[in-house]
């Protein structure tokens, strides 16, 4: 054993185990809330959000990618199959013909359009309501903290994050 490892007391140990229990019950939860309500996955609405927000619905698929911090790859293979599904399509770039635009199609601003006031509700009762403000402006600052420890680590990005 390393003797400079500096091990967790009892009550950190209890902070880790509650934070690393919400980090993967979240998502789950999160992902079962939007299947059940709009037949949509967490990360198949991650991407209509996205779209959603950029003019005309139409991204490029590499921005998407950076914007959500996923793997190109991985999202090529989730846009595959939200196109056969009629979520989205891919279009030419006309700045670009190498590559190409996500254009959200009827049946995907649909989609996002049912899903997100339930999804904001979600959000809404469960990260938002069991707080007070001192505590959301506590979470914010917390979150940001450890998100930028792991960035100046080198450790941050898409280097496990899968669509």
């Amino acid at each position: 054993m390393n003797s400079d490892t500096r091990w967790l007391n009892d009550h950190e140990q209890e902070v880790w185990r509650a934070f690393r229990e919400l980090l993967w019950g979240f998502e789950s939860a999160m992902d079962r809330q939007l299947l059940r309500d709009s037949d949509l996955s967490g990360v198949e609405y991650s991407v209509l959000a996205s779209l959603s927000e950029a003019d005309d619905g139409v991204m490029r698929a590499r921005d998407i990618a950076q914007q959500l911090d996923w793997e190109r790859s991985r999202l090529s293979h989730l846009l595959k199959r939200m196109e056969a599904r009629g979520l989205v399509e891919r279009v030419t770039c006309a700045t670009d013909a190498r590559g190409f635009n996500i254009s959200m199609t009827s049946a995907g601003w649909d989609a996002i359009r049912q899903a997100a006031p339930g999804h904001v509700t979600f959000v809404r009762e469960n990260v938002f309501d069991p707080l007070s403000e001192a505590e959301r402006e506590a979470l914010l600052s917390a979150t940001t903290k450890m998100q930028q420890s792991i960035r100046n680590a080198g450790l941050w990005g898409n280097t496990g994050r899968s669509a």
